[in-house]
């Protein structure tokens, strides 16, 4: 969702929400109304002790990345190909040649490498892996990084607090509503749109009194509601953000160059610097894509670049992170649609596979420093600690403290439980 989406944005997408009244009472309407989502839930604290993260980077391989060319090599066999491997910090344990610099980071980082699923189409698998759900066309399900931002306290944040980077199609609100679909920005080269008017100081200040006079029209036609308010909301936060000076967030331009020059002269290592720019200015979920991992041809050449150009801004992040204290409060998930097949095509691609694919995890207090799950070398057997996206997902909200077992209304009334999974124990701490 751009600037200018938000100033046009379409009321009829938001739902009303709820928490389940069992466990939250009274008190999650009182939070509720509050605005921001359901807050309270803060103070309830994370399910494996300690203090839950404040924060969620998503790294997005869009197109499905091959496991066996970045965390889990077979180097030498029949599925291997010509990719070789190279030892990490993690004692045993290999990642592809691409990944060096992960490689010897690979003590922050826990790799789940048996991730399973049934989705392998491109738009059914990302929404899967983004939500926890199959897609069916009757609900649609929030993303998490939506999920996220809309269980965070928003309170002083006059910027989105669901951002987006180099997306063709970025993660939704769905049934939270359009108020909560990702605000999109391209490269962070350059400024973000929208943010200066078209017309003069005078012009623009009468168009905005237009604006309130349609819009006081249009609600007194309508029926009570929270949706009809929401262009007026979407308006104001729009108009809030023109004149905020925590914009500044997103110009990368003020960063040293050194730090600059760490992330790769790249799209994506400049959105990944962005990415740490906005969680230390308080926002709580980004999402960064780094697209052409669908390679059913030439797969190896075509894989080198793009696994270059992950490895220096995935391992810029986290040293970035942890050099300014954040990597314990921010958590850091790498992942995409699903993997690629073991066996090579003649047109020497690899092809959409589901048995058993890789994320990588970073920060956010979770366990590191080990891996979960193994795949077969010969590409025949199934993976050993199989991991389902919704147990995934459910660990993620689990440590930013965001009560994954609640219960929403959708649109039409339709109840429906944030996340399905239940969380993995060994990512997290005792």
């Amino acid at each position: 969702m751009s600037l200018a989406d938000l100033q046009n944005a379409d009321s009829s997408g938001g739902g009303t929400s709820r928490r389940s009244l069992l466990r939250w009472g009274a008190l999650g309407a009182f939070g509720y109304a509050l605005g921001g989502g359901p807050l309270l839930s803060r103070a309830f604290g994370g399910e494996q002790g300690g203090q839950p993260a404040k924060a969620l980077i998503v790294i997005w391989l869009d197109g499905g990345p091959s496991q066996l060319e970045t965390f889990d090599p077979h180097p030498g066999g029949k599925i291997g190909g010509p990719t070789k491997a190279v030892a990490t910090k993690q004692k045993g344990i290999s990642f592809a040649d691409g990944l060096p610099r992960l490689a010897e980071r690979a003590d922050r980082l826990t790799v789940i490498r048996s991730l399973v699923t049934k989705e392998g189409e491109h738009q059914r698998g990302r929404y899967l892996m983004r939500t926890g759900y199959p897609l069916i066309p009757t609900v649609s399900h929030p993303a998490l990084t939506a999920a996220v931002a809309y269980e965070a306290d928003h309170r002083g944040l006059e910027i989105p607090a669901h951002v987006s980077f180099l997306s063709r199609q970025p993660p939704l609100g769905g049934y939270l509503g359009v108020a909560h679909d990702a605000f999109r920005v391209g490269d962070p080269r350059r400024p973000v749109p929208d943010l200066t008017a078209a017309v003069g100081t005078k012009r623009f200040e009468r168009r905005l009194a237009d604006l309130e006079r349609m819009d006081k029209a249009f609600l007194g036609r309508r029926r009570a509601g929270r949706a009809r308010h929401q262009h007026r909301e979407l308006t104001g936060r729009a108009r809030e953000m023109m004149e905020s000076k925590q914009v500044n967030a997103f110009k990368i331009s003020e960063e040293p160059k050194a730090v600059l020059e760490s992330y790769g002269d790249t799209a994506f290592g400049r959105a990944c610097l962005a990415a740490r720019r906005l969680v230390q200015q308080g926002v709580p979920a980004v999402e960064v894509t780094l697209s052409g991992w669908d390679t059913h041809a030439d797969h190896f050449d075509l894989t080198k670049p793009t696994t270059e150009t992950l490895d220096r801004g995935f391992s810029a992040l986290l040293d970035d992170l942890k050099a300014r204290d954040l990597l314990a409060s921010t958590l850091v998930v790498c992942m995409g649609e699903f993997g690629r097949t073991p066996r090579i095509n003649p047109l020497d691609g690899r092809d959409h596979w589901t048995r058993g694919f890789s994320v990588a995890l970073a920060g956010g207090g979770l366990r590191v420093g080990q891996t979960i799950g193994s795949t077969d070398p010969n590409g025949t057997q199934a993976p050993t600690s199989p991991v389902k996206a919704a147990d995934l997902l459910a660990t993620i909200y689990s440590r930013l403290d965001v009560d994954y077992r609640q219960w929403f209304d959708t649109p039409q009334g339709r109840p429906i439980r944030l996340c399905d999974g239940k969380p993995i124990p060994a990512l997290l701490r005792a």
